[in-house]
């Protein structure tokens, strides 16, 4: 059995779920691919995740309600030593590659992190990811009877919901989590969210100013209903927040128009956004490396340029 644990937020599955289930099928591993389903009131979640997979089981308890690395990981290592598993994929999430390790280590099996590509190799496991800041795409092998996987986001194509899997409810034994949370703030905003978004405006340093980022960035990207990315420097700056980077450090989007506002083209940067279908640079340095990657640039100034995009967009 092939485990995929699902992600999900706000009641709905998350992209990389189907992301993982295209990366099982390509892997060439055998036997049925089953996604767990871990949290609570996720009815919903489940739902749709039996849309993509044979078969789903369902870990709805009370006490999942809120993340917990230790709890998570007690939960996936059962499910995969009940149902045999032989090959778990995480997602490369912040949580994933918290709890991944623990799995790993229960389970006594080799773990493949962040992994871009997936194959078999004889009984082998054989996978690529980065290295190196992205230069460098190293290959790298486990042969085991059990073996973890986490999945970068954002690489692999998603897989469609075409299946009609069935689910069925499973009993945990969970120790207590070692962690209360007693209270919890969530970022309200009706714009899509980055990794979902079919259009994403990311801003660099070159925009000149956290003013001129909300105006010109936020305002290209709502007029648009496309989602906010922002470049390393931007985040490190103080600017804006970590969710937003995009980058070897930070979230790999491929979305079918990715549009680069003020953007240099760092090789750290172009690993996170590389594999979208088409990418519009906008930089008044006409060497930018951005350029060497766009299908359409233009060299000029982001001040002059995005306002009138801007207009143009909310006239239609």
């Amino acid at each position: 059995m092939i485990l995929i644990v699902a992600e999900h937020s706000n009641g709905k599955l998350s992209k990389s779920t189907a992301e993982m289930v295209t990366a099982a099928r390509e892997s060439g591993r055998e036997g049925p691919i089953t996604i767990l389903v871990l949290g609570a009131g996720i009815e919903a979640v489940a739902n749709e995740a039996s849309k993509l997979a044979e078969q789903v089981l369902v870990g709805d308890v009370a006490s999942l309600a809120q993340y917990d690395a230790t709890v998570w990981a007690a939960a996936v290592t059962q499910i995969a030593r009940e149902g045999e598993a032989h090959t778990i994929l995480i997602g490369g999430s912040r949580s994933g590659r918290e709890y991944s390790p623990r799995v790993a280590v229960k389970l006594d099996a080799p773990l493949l992190e962040d992994v871009i590509s997936l194959k078999s190799a004889g009984s082998a496991l054989q996978a690529q990811r980065y290295t190196f800041l992205a230069r460098v795409t190293e290959t790298v092998e486990a042969d085991a009877p059990v073996i973890v996987v986490t999945v970068k986001p954002g690489i692999f194509t998603p897989a469609q919901p075409e299946m009609n899997g069935e689910q069925y409810d499973v009993e945990l034994e969970l120790p207590q989590p070692r962690v209360a949370v007693t209270g919890k703030s969530v970022e309200k905003t009706s714009r899509v969210p980055l990794a979902e978004a079919d259009v994403v405006v990311t801003g660099g340093r070159g925009v000149g100013s956290p003013e001129n980022f909300a105006t010109l960035v936020e305002g290209l990207a709502d007029s648009i209903g496309g989602g906010v990315g922002a470049t390393r420097a931007v985040v490190d700056a103080g600017w804006r927040p970590y969710s937003e980077q995009v980058g070897q450090t930070g979230k790999t989007v491929q979305p079918k128009a990715y549009i680069a506002l003020g953007v240099s083209g760092a090789v750290q940067h172009l690993s996170g956004m590389g594999k979208s279908k088409f990418i519009v640079a906008i930089n008044k340095d006409a060497e930018a490396p951005i350029f060497k990657v766009a299908d359409y640039g233009i060299v000029g100034d982001v001040n002059e340029i995005v306002p009138a995009l801007i207009e143009q967009a909310r006239n239609k």
